[in-house]
């Protein structure tokens, strides 16, 4: 791929995305404004807008590099992300809206009236987004580092730097504009190129692609417990995930929460389409990243392999631009939605100056992370974060809004021992303190098939244990969620 391409892609990517979040910053003029674009965003923009933030490094880069080492098992992967919108939209998309939170803190704060409920939420909150952050700058690096050969620290830095001044700058509304533009960027970026890639593989004759040869992780380490630990992680991180989540609170009512909900669900799975088919193409044309250790890659070399030429340059370019707006628009939501849980629960003012402090201070600790820590295939370490999310925010959110039992210590408990658990487990797999085959790595490696249980049964019973404790305003609470709008407004009667 020429670099000259590629460098104006990333630049024209950058300039965009600065540009449009100073028309955010030209409208952005209140605290609502910056924490929920004052809760006035409709559901085909506000679904464009998740679409954009959801669809991160390991969507765009990681789930072909994925197909490509471990064959189709890996398919796994955009199911489960995709099938998560489905279990949000029954249970939790418009209770969520109802509860009139800002963030995860709020809700849990408002439902069980606990300030140390808050305060554990908030660790979480902050823990899980730094989890996920680091994925994106490392993958961020990654193609700048093959695209143009700088070196790998300068990609995630420029990340980093440029999602700092378009958060900070406007805040929810801003970014909201930000994400719309890269959802459809990032659409087109793989879907053009993947219908040249197609037709010159056509005019190839059609090679067979096999998967004879593969890294087979599911089928060598206990593959039926892996594929389910896959599933649970995937299918119910996805309501738990900060940046997600809070996109909700910009809905102007549930119904529009759940309206949202379904739209989302239509847009990811276009999407999801399209990267098997660059796993599946690397397969003939880059055999080699089978075993070199950059198999993310394939989605960016392929055009160059393919097609060639002056077309294979220019569509490697889309590719790149494609690239760096996977990491610029789901860097932003993270980085939103951690600033706005250390604006309200580390700082001392909710003020809009001590917002943009905290968006500097939530993108220090994972940019660090990024440039310490070896390089995880990013679908693999978004897999892990999507296992933390399960484990800790969907029986908050799930028994929050479903059962009325539900007190302060148990919410902590579960937390603690389901939440906990996962996250450690994620520690240990990463660090190679435990390596396969073998049970120990894969029930550290894929731990929502045991710590999301634990997570749901330490909150029940621990409830039932202190049934004293359930906060005087459970009725409420549980009416406002359930209720439309309408009827607890008193409007209509």
């Amino acid at each position: 791929m020429s670099r000259t391409y590629a460098v104006a892609a990333v630049a024209a990517v950058v300039l965009a995305t600065v540009l449009v979040g100073g028309f955010g910053l030209r409208i952005s003029r209140t605290t609502s404004d910056f924490y929920v674009a004052s809760r006035t965003v409709r559901p085909r923009l506000n679904a464009a807008a998740i679409s954009g933030e959801y669809l991160s490094a390991a969507s765009f880069l990681g789930i072909a590099g994925l197909v490509l080492v471990h064959g189709p098992d890996m398919l796994w992967y955009p199911v489960g992300y995709t099938a998560g919108y489905l279990v949000l939209l029954v249970f939790v998309a418009a209770p969520l809206r109802r509860s009139g939170a800002y963030t995860l803190p709020d809700f849990a704060e408002g439902r069980l009236e606990s300030r140390q409920a808050r305060r554990m939420v908030s660790v979480f909150v902050v823990a899980a987004g730094w989890l996920y952050l680091v994925p994106q700058l490392q993958g961020a690096g990654l193609t700048l580092k093959i695209l143009t050969g700088a070196p790998g620290w300068l990609g995630d830095v420029l990340v980093a730097s440029v999602v700092v001044i378009a958060v900070a700058a406007g805040g929810m509304r801003s970014i909201t504009f930000v994400q719309v533009f890269q959802y459809w960027l990032k659409l087109t970026a793989l879907l053009v190129p993947a219908i040249f890639l197609v037709l010159a593989w056509q005019g190839d004759g059609r090679p067979r692609v096999s998967f004879d040869e593969q890294l087979s992780v599911f089928r060598a380490d206990h593959p039926l417990y892996a594929t389910y630990g896959l599933i649970v992680a995937t299918f119910l991180g996805t309501m738990g995930l900060p940046h997600v989540v809070v996109r909700f609170y910009t809905s102007p009512n549930g119904r529009d929460a759940r309206r949202t909900t379904v739209a989302v669900l239509a847009l990811i799975g276009v999407f999801y389409l399209l990267p098997p088919v660059y796993g599946a193409l690397g397969r003939l044309y880059a055999p080699e990243l089978i075993h070199g250790g950059d198999a993310d890659a394939a989605v960016l070399l392929l055009p160059g392999r393919i097609v060639g030429g002056i077309g294979g340059d220019l569509l490697g370019a889309l590719i790149a631009g494609g690239a760096f707006a996977a990491f610029l628009s789901t860097a932003s939501g993270l980085t939103m939605a951690v600033a706005g849980v250390l604006t309200q629960d580390v700082l001392p003012s909710r003020g809009v100056r001590h917002f943009r402090l905290a968006t500097v201070l939530a993108m220090c600790v994972p940019l660090g992370g990024s440039l310490a820590v070896s390089r995880v295939p990013v679908a693999d370490s978004v897999g892990m974060a999507f296992a933390v999310s399960a484990s800790s925010f969907c029986p908050l959110l799930v028994l929050g809004i479903w059962w009325r039992r539900l007190t302060p210590p148990g919410a902590i408990a579960g937390l603690l021992l389901g939440g906990g658990s996962a996250f450690l487990s994620v520690a240990i797999t990463v660090s190679g303190a435990v390596r396969p085959p073998g049970w120990p790595h894969a029930l550290l490696a894929w731990p929502a098939v045991w710590s999301v249980p634990v997570g749901f049964l330490a909150m029940i019973l621990v409830s039932l244990a202190t049934p004293g404790r359930i906060p005087p305003g459970t009725n409420a609470a549980m009416t406002r969620f359930h209720l439309p709008e309408a009827l607890t407004s008193g409007r209509h009667r």
